[in-house]
């Protein structure tokens, strides 16, 4: 299982779990062990020069993904990631807040996708106010 950070795990620029979520982050790592990874479009990024990444996996217990193009782009990487641990695409679950980078991404890989539509905190980026827009 791929998850996005930004809002779907954690609020923006934040390396914890969203304090409701930590029971079922405990139980999907549970339910999942080494099988989920975090994919985030600052976290583990080139962007990414203030050790946000190894934060993250401190403060998670989960991976991140170390990617030098960003979503949808870095997709190959992910299923290479997968397929070391004998995980096929169509067998992957992409969760993540943005059609255009999450979703896409989870399309282009051939694995099922998961919008979370208001994650931790409703963005008013012109962006995701225009992706809900599209849900109505």
């Amino acid at each position: 299982m791929v998850l996005d950070k930004d809002n779907c795990i954690a609020r923006d620029h934040d390396d914890r779990v969203w304090p409701a979520y930590e029971e079922r982050w405990s139980s999907l790592k549970k339910e999942y062990p080494g099988r989920l990874l975090i994919v985030s479009n600052s976290a583990g990024t080139n962007d990414d020069v203030d050790g946000q990444a190894q934060r993250l996996e401190k403060n998670t217990g989960v991976p991140v993904l170390r990617h030098s193009t960003k979503k949808p782009g870095c997709w190959p990487e992910i299923v290479a990631w997968f397929e070391q641990r004998g995980v096929e695409p169509h067998e992957i679950a992409v969760v993540g807040d943005r059609l255009f980078t999450d979703i896409l991404m989870a399309n282009m890989m051939g694995s099922y996708g998961v919008w979370v539509r208001e994650g931790v905190h409703l963005s008013s980026s012109v962006l995701c106010r225009f992706e809900r827009f599209l849900k109505k």
